[in-house]
């Protein structure tokens, strides 16, 4: 795909620095590109050079987390106003409550015999790439297998770090309402995350994506990465009922991972997809 709306580097959770992320998605087709980083705009300035000097399109873009039915759910923001009061306020806020969501996993972690979580799990980010940003579960499941406690990733998560598990601190994140607003208020384009990752029934996830409009959202992620074909199919006719926008994106994280960057299940081809609404203005690369 030449389009790829949902990517992150190691300004947040990612494995790639955000130049490397770029010049991987290049060599890789795409040309129109999001870098959408958790609660951070940290990597868009190096992202934007990288993309620069390569000729492709980097569209500003950013993964905010929220709340709805006591549910932690993931909001999309596109083609914002980086400067833009409210959500610099948002992102600062973002920011503090993420350091202190991985002090409270890692002194959890502590009590069950597991020690200087936080001091490792930093470690492990700062040699992915410097990041003045808090570290991610990714990074404690990754520190729990280099000492040792679990054998790989997967098992961090099923014991320790996954939904409903000691190491799943939940934090006081804003609303849904308050974030689409948020985004909003920057000039975005919004898109709902991947609306099947959440652990809903049917008729909640038709909630939450009613509630979603209702914020004032634009769109909904309706491919993400190689999820499975039926769950593309339902998030197809959830947009179609309510007359949405669509995104897609790999969701890629770094190499062997969820996907590959610009790698995606095809969107339904009768669905409006949102980067049609950007302003195309690819630059021309450096000689």
């Amino acid at each position: 795909m030449n389009v790829d709306l949902h990517c992150h580097s190691t300004a947040s959770d990612g494995a790639l620095a955000p130049a490397v992320l770029v010049a991987r998605a290049f060599e890789h087709g795409v040309r129109v590109l999001a870098l959408t980083d958790h609660d951070t705009l940290e990597g868009l300035d190096e992202a934007r050079s990288a993309a620069t000097a390569l000729g492709m399109q980097l569209v500003n873009g950013v993964e905010l987390s929220c709340t709805w039915g006591g549910a932690t759910i993931h909001v999309l923001g596109y083609g914002f106003d980086v400067n833009a009061p409210a959500l610099v306020q948002a992102i600062a806020q973002l920011h503090d409550g993420r350091w202190l969501r991985s002090e409270e996993i890692s002194r959890k972690l502590a009590l069950k015999g597991m020690p200087g979580a936080l001091d490792g799990a930093r470690q492990i980010q700062q040699e992915l790439g410097d990041s003045g940003n808090a570290p991610a579960r990714p990074h404690f499941a990754d520190w729990m297998v280099h000492e040792g406690f679990v054998k790989d990733r997967a098992e961090a998560f099923r014991k320790w770090l996954g939904a409903g598990k000691l190491g799943d601190v939940k934090q006081h994140w804003p609303t849904l309402e308050q974030t689409v607003e948020t985004l909003r208020a920057a000039g975005a384009w919004v898109s709902l995350a991947h609306p099947w990752h959440y652990d809903f029934t049917r008729s909640k996830r038709r909630r939450l994506v009613a509630d979603y409009i209702q914020a004032g959202g634009h769109a909904i992620e309706v491919v993400n990465g190689h999820q499975p074909a039926e769950q593309v199919g339902s998030l197809a006719i959830l947009a179609r009922e309510f007359g949405l926008l669509v995104t897609a994106g790999s969701d890629f994280h770094g190499p062997g991972g969820w996907s590959e960057i610009g790698e995606y299940r095809p969107l339904p081809e009768d669905l409006p997809p949102l980067w049609c609404r950007f302003k195309h203005d690819l630059v021309t690369a450096a000689v």
